[in-house]
């Protein structure tokens, strides 16, 4: 049974139309914080708004060290035009023995409602179905977060349901919208093709 953790071994860089797909590294710290201290851009995610840069480095501390203790770390969302990071995207559950993981992703606000993240995403579940073998990938966002579950509609996710006071964050037990996309999905609309999504 293959182990998702194999694959990042050497953690795989990708490429989308507008996006390069690679490593967090301190470098990114000021462009991470521009975003991250953005109270629109964190109001449905499970962490605060950065008050200081501080708490941006504190968070690249963290994903760092999932590089290096658990292998599956985020992917920095670099724009391919400025060369500076614009968001992150990352397998934030996986379970190797059911062979499915869970996506979250963020992306800075003033790349919002121009398809970005539908890019990226969809280069990560073609990543998930044809190399890791997934066969479920599925992705959570807060009931009134429209983007992020447009975001799961139009990578060809299904709306599961509603998964009642689920998580604790932000010092409330939240309700959160579940999607998911099997392999038999993603096979009978993209076969072998997925460059059509």
């Amino acid at each position: 049974m293959s182990q998702i953790e194999e694959h990042f071994q050497t953690f795989p860089v990708f490429e989308t139309n507008r996006t390069i797909l690679r490593k967090i590294s301190y470098e990114d710290q000021e462009e991470m914080y521009s975003y991250c201290r953005v109270p629109e851009v964190s109001k449905f995610t499970v962490w605060n708004t950065h008050q200081s840069i501080d708490d941006t480095k504190e968070f690249i501390d963290f994903v760092l060290n999932r590089y290096e203790s658990q292998k599956v770390g985020p992917w920095g969302i670099e724009n391919k035009e400025t060369k500076k990071i614009i968001g992150s995207c990352s397998f934030v559950n996986w379970d190797n023995r059911n062979a499915r993981a869970e996506l979250g992703y963020v992306l800075a606000k003033d790349y919002w409602n121009q398809g970005i993240m539908t890019e990226v995403i969809n280069r990560i579940i073609e990543f998930g179905f044809k190399e890791l073998k997934l066969i479920r990938i599925e992705a959570r966002c807060h009931p009134d977060n429209i983007g992020s579950a447009k975001v799961m509609e139009k990578t060809g996710m299904k709306f599961e349901g509603i998964l009642r006071r689920h998580i604790w964050a932000k010092d409330d037990y939240q309700d959160v919208k579940i999607y998911s996309i099997i392999k038999d999905d993603f096979e009978s609309v993209f076969g072998e093709d997925p460059a059509i999504r």
